[in-house]
C-alpha cells in the first residue's frame, strides 16, 4: 500500500520535474540536449583536462601521476570527501550547516583525548560520534523547531564548540595514546588502494543509496524542493530537518576520527577550516552530474577537482597562499554555478 508519504514524495516530485517532461514532450533540439550534456559533465572534462596538463607539464609530469601522488592525494582527501558529504545532507534540505568543521575538529580531539586516557578503541569512536550527535541534534532542534536561522546558529555552534575544544586541551595537541590500530589503518593500503578511500567509498554509497533509495531521502529532497508543499501534504518537515543535521554531524564525526588516524594526533588547532573545503566540493557538485541539485557523485568529483588542482599547483612549486586562495575562489564560482543552474532548471532550492 502506498504511505502518505510515499505519495507526497511523488506530487511534490512531479511538480518539480513537470516542466521538464512537457519540454521533452515538445521535442528538444539538438542544441539544447547537447548543452545539457555540457552541464552535467563539464566539471568532469574540466577534471580530465587538468589531470592531462599536470602530467605534461615539465614541472609536475615526472611526479603527478605516480602511483605515489595518487594515493596520497586520495588519502589526504579523505576527511574532506566525508566531510563534503555532511555538508550536502542539510544542503539538500535548504540549510546551512556551517559547523561541519568544528564538529570534525571536536570529534578528533574527543576520540584521541579518550584513547589518551586509556579507553579501548571502539569505546573511543564511540565517544566521538556521541558528542558529534549530540551537536547535530542541538542545531537540528534550534532550526526545526524553534525556525533559528541554519546560518546563524550553526556559525554559533561552531564558534562555541572551537572555544570549549581550546579550553580542554589548552591548545595542547594531543601526541601520547592514539591506537596503533587506528594508525595503522589510516596509513595502510588495500590491494593497491589506501585503506581510508575503500572507507570513503563505503560512506559514499551509503549516503548515496539512503537519499536516492529510501523513503526518508525522497522526503529530504521533498523537503528542500519545496517544504511549504511538503508540509501541507502531511510531511513531518520538523523531523526531516531535524534528522539532516544529525546525519551531517554524524558523517562530521566519522570525517574527525579518519583525521586521528591519517596524523595519529588531535590537534585543536584544526576543525573549521574544513568547511570552506567541504562547502566547496559540496556546492561544485551542485553543478555537475545532477546540475541544481547536490548529489553525492558530484560532491565527490568536485572533491577531486580541488584535490589535483592544488596537488598540481603545489607539486610545479606554487605558494602556500595558493590553497586557501583556489578553494575559496572554487566556492564562489561554484555556488554562482549552481544557484545559475538550480533556478534554469527549477529542480531545488539551493540558496
Amino acid at each position: 500500500m502506498t504511505t502518505i508519504g510515499e505519495r507526497a514524495s511523488d506530487m511534490i516530485e512531479a511538480r518539480v520535474t513537470e516542466p521538464a517532461a512537457a519540454k521533452r514532450a515538445t521535442g528538444p533540439s539538438r542544441s539544447s540536449a547537447l548543452l545539457g550534456l555540457a552541464e552535467r559533465y563539464a566539471l568532469v572534462a574540466f577534471l580530465g583536462v587538468l589531470l592531462i596538463v599536470f602530467a605534461v607539464l615539465p614541472a609536475t609530469s615526472e611526479t603527478f601521476l605516480t602511483a605515489a601522488n595518487l594515493r596520497n592525494v586520495a588519502a589526504n582527501e579523505s576527511v574532506i570527501a566525508v566531510a563534503a558529504l555532511a555538508a550536502m545532507v542539510p544542503l539538500l534540505a535548504g540549510q546551512f550547516d556551517v559547523s561541519i568543521g568544528a564538529v570534525l575538529g571536536m570529534a578528533q580531539i574527543a576520540v584521541a583525548s579518550a584513547m589518551a586516557h586509556g579507553v579501548p578503541l571502539t569505546g573511543a569512536i564511540a565517544i566521538a560520534l556521541a558528542c558529534a550527535l549530540v551537536v547535530g541534534a542541538v542545531n537540528g532542534w534550534l532550526v526545526a523547531y524553534l525556525g533559528v536561522n541554519s546560518f546563524i546558529i550553526t556559525l554559533a555552534t561552531a564558534t562555541l564548540v572551537g572555544g570549549l575544544v581550546s579550553l580542554y586541551t589548552h591548545d595542547q595537541v594531543i601526541l601520547q595514546g592514539v591506537s596503533q590500530h587506528l594508525v595503522d589503518f589510516g596509513s595502510g593500503n588495500l590491494l593497491g588502494v589506501p585503506r581510508v578511500t575503500w572507507l570513503v567509498a563505503l560512506v559514499a554509497l551509503l549516503v548515496a543509496y539512503g537519499l536516492g533509495w529510501t523513503l526518508q531521502g525522497r522526503r529530504l529532497v521533498s523537503v528542500g524542493s519545496n517544504a511549504r508543499a511538503a508540509r501541507l501534504v502531511g510531511m513531518p518537515v520538523n523531523r526531516i530537518m531535524l534528522a539532516s543535521f544529525v546525519v551531517a554531524a554524524l558523517l562530521a564525526g566519522i570525517a574527525g576520527v579518519l583525521q586521528v588516524a591519517r596524523t595519529g594526533t588531535g590537534n585543536p588547532q584544526i576543525g573549521n577550516a574544513y568547511t570552506l573545503a567541504a562547502l566547496s566540493a559540496a556546492f561544485l557538485g551542485a553543478s555537475t552530474i545532477r546540475p541544481g541539485r547536490f548529489n553525492v557523485p558530484g560532491t565527490i568529483i568536485g572533491v577531486a577537482f580541488v584535490a589535483f588542482s592544488v596537488n598540481g599547483l603545489t607539486l610545479a612549486g606554487a605558494a602556500d597562499w595558493v590553497d586557501p586562495v583556489f578553494t575559496g575562489t572554487a566556492l564562489g564560482v561554484a555556488v554562482a554555478l549552481s544557484t545559475v543552474l538550480g533556478r534554469r532548471r527549477g529542480a531545488q532550492r539551493i540558496i
